[in-house]
This record gives C-alpha cells, sequence and structure tokens, in this order.
C-alpha cells in the first residue's frame, strides 16, 4: 500500500514536471521574437533548449513527448504565421505554386522529437567515462547534439523532400541549393548550437546535482 502511494505521488510528481516544461515551450514558441525568431527565409530558434533539458531531467520517454509538442508549435507557427518557406513545415500552407504534404509533417515533428531522446543517451554514454557528479563535457555535448540533430535533419529532409520548390521559393538555382541550406546550418545552426551547449551547461551543472534532482522530484539517475 506504502508503495501504491509512492508510486501515486511520483507519478503524479512527474506530470507536474513535464506540464512546466510544456509550458514553458509554449510560451517560448507563442512569445514573439523569444522563441523562434523570424529570418525572413527561415526561423532561427531556442525552444530545443527546454526540450533537451527534459531529456536529460525527465528521460527519453517524456523527453520525446516534449519535442513533439515543440514540433506541434513550429507547425502551428507555420500554419498561421507563415514564412516565405513554412510549405515544407505544415501540409496547410501555400504560396503560389509552393506547397506542403506529408513530407512537411517528417520535417515538422520527427526531428523535433529526436530533440528530446538523443541529448539523454549521449550524456549517458559520456557518464559512463566521465565519473563525476555532474559532466561537464556532457552536459555541453549533450545539448550541441540536441541542436544539431534538430537543425541537420530539418535541413536535410528538405533538401530530400522539398529542394526544387526549396530553392524556387529562396530564389536560388537548384544546382546550388544544397550550398545555400549549407549557408543556413553556418549561419543558424551552429551558432544555436553553441548557445544550447553554454545553456545546457550552466542551467544542468545546477540542477543535475543529485541533491538538487532529488529536492526537485527528479527520479533520472545516471550514475550506473
Amino acid at each position: 500500500m506504502k508503495n501504491l502511494i509512492a508510486d501515486n505521488r511520483q507519478n503524479t510528481k512527474s506530470m507536474v514536471q513535464t506540464a512546466i516544461f510544456g509550458a514553458i515551450i509554449i510560451i517560448m514558441a507563442f512569445t514573439p521574437f523569444l522563441g523562434y525568431i523570424p529570418l525572413g527565409f527561415t526561423r532561427a530558434t531556442i525552444i530545443h533548449v527546454p526540450v533537451i533539458l527534459a531529456s536529460l531531467l525527465l528521460g527519453p520517454k517524456k523527453g520525446s513527448a516534449l519535442g513533439f509538442l515543440f514540433g506541434l508549435t513550429s507547425f502551428i507557427n507555420n500554419t498561421v504565421n507563415p514564412t516565405v518557406t513554412s510549405f515544407v513545415f505544415t501540409p496547410f500552407y501555400t504560396m503560389g505554386e509552393f506547397e506542403g504534404g506529408w513530407e512537411s509533417i517528417i520535417i515538422c515533428f520527427v526531428p523535433r522529437i529526436l530533440v528530446g531522446v538523443l541529448p539523454y543517451y549521449i550524456y549517458k554514454m559520456i557518464k559512463k567515462i566521465d565519473k563525476r557528479q555532474v559532466s561537464s563535457w556532457g552536459l555541453i555535448i549533450a545539448g550541441v547534439t540536441g541542436s544539431l540533430v534538430n537543425t541537420l535533419l530539418v535541413m536535410n529532409l528538405i533538401f530530400l523532400f522539398f529542394r526544387k520548390d526549396y530553392a524556387m521559393a529562396n530564389g536560388v538555382a537548384i544546382k546550388a541549393v544544397y550550398g545555400f541550406i549549407l549557408s543556413i546550418i553556418g549561419i543558424n545552426g551552429v551558432p544555436e548550437a553553441i548557445v544550447a551547449g553554454v545553456l545546457i551547461f550552466f542551467i544542468g551543472r545546477i540542477l543535475m546535482k543529485r541533491n538538487i534532482r532529488e529536492r526537485l522530484g527528479f527520479i533520472n539517475d545516471f550514475s550506473n
């Protein structure tokens, strides 16, 4: 009976924690120039940061759910507040001859879900080598990896599914479209990854301490 009550309390606490992270993602997503920063041809984002933190603190299952929420906010934003290339993220946006499809849903959701999964396993792998209570390098690499998996997958899936329309929408020759994509990765993706690595390091080095995790009710333990 006591174990059942303890499990129910932990489940409730876990749901509250997930809801808090979800609220942060939603606030960032729908506050102008906070979560999504419009750059004309695309949007820069830092919404992956709370998703990465959730992956580390709550585990990959809840991290993937919050990654899905990240994707959903992108889906909504690109549908109701589109940019010139929003068709790659939503099938419900058309601009002239450019329109999205089922491929848009894959681009919008799959990379974001992985943002909530991969950092957990990256940090866990590094913790097998770095036995300190909190691995600084593990946090940095998890943050950078979580950010880059989003950028690299999104941009390469765009090339795979929409290279012709994406090139035309941006006024780029089809032969030069991958070079254009690489420039976006460099201009947007690399700074986003650096910011994610720094933020995850500074926030994570506090929240990942065992006494802090226990006090806040986070049950993830990377000691094994």
